[in-house]
């Protein structure tokens, strides 16, 4: 009798195991076509991708920072002409 129950808990392990192994290539497979339907959708959405976003960013602080700096000297060289008219009517 230990060999018949045995060789049914066997068989019961190795179902176990073959189940297993088809729910995990069941989950590939679900998860292969949503990941496909979301890149669809995204791709139909005019989604900026991250890497687009992050160059864009960076232009962005760059022309900033450039702009201050631009502003600076605006303001340096209307305080010079200022200082020079004042020179002049004197």
């Amino acid at each position: 009798m230990t060999q018949t129950s045995n060789r049914l808990l066997d068989e019961v392990a190795k179902l176990m195991t073959d189940a297993a192994g088809a729910a995990q290539g069941v989950r590939r497979e679900v998860e292969g076509v949503m990941r496909g339907q979301a890149e669809r959708m995204l791709q139909s959405m005019d989604i900026v991708k991250r890497e687009e976003f992050e160059a864009v960013k960076a232009m962005a602080e760059k022309a900033r920072a450039e702009n201050e700096r631009l502003e600076g000297l605006v303001s340096a060289l209307q305080a010079r002409l200022a200082a020079l008219e004042a020179a002049s009517k004197i």
